[in-house]
């Protein structure tokens, strides 16, 4: 099943990450493996603004900047524990968040190169990849959520939630 919303703005998109990465704690399947969530689209789509809203969602107070030269950023989320029960699901299930940007990667080798195969067979991670279309032969379809975006207009975006 597929859910559809549309944002107008960017601040919107945050909000709307921020809200998602909050309801699905509860849901993810608990694994062997890190829960992936995975964001495709086109450049200037809203992937980025959406990573940041869905980092302020887990409780992460770090900025958070696109990874799209460093490739990979870790957040930990431990760090960000608060006595309210939001957070007492993510606090005992994730230590720590990935953001990743497999623009600039040109193959699944460059991904393992940066340690990723590691960082996806542990369970206390929740990453987060933007263009996973280039690495989607190491993630596992059990443990990834698929996040599509659309242009609509010039600041509205179309999301899609698989």
């Amino acid at each position: 099943m597929t859910n559809i919303i549309v944002t107008k703005n960017e601040r919107e998109t945050k909000r709307v990450a921020a809200m998602f990465a909050r309801s699905i704690i509860k849901e993810l399947i608990f694994g062997k493996k890190a829960a992936v969530v995975a964001l495709s689209g086109d450049l200037g789509a809203g992937k980025t603004a959406f990573a940041q809203g869905f980092a302020k969602g887990l409780g992460v107070k770090e900025p958070v900047k696109s990874p799209t030269f460093v490739i990979l950023k870790k957040y930990d989320i431990s760090k960000h524990k608060t006595k309210t029960t939001r957070y007492s699901l993510l606090a005992t299930r994730f230590r720590h968040f990935y953001h990743l940007d497999c623009y600039r990667l040109k193959n699944t080798q460059d991904a393992r190169s940066l340690g990723l195969a590691e960082i996806l067979k542990n369970p206390a991670n929740l990453v987060l990849i933007e263009w996973p279309e280039r690495i989607k032969n190491i993630l596992s379809k059990k443990q990834t959520i698929a996040v599509n975006f659309s242009h609509i207009n010039e600041t509205a975006r179309k999301i899609s939630f698989n």
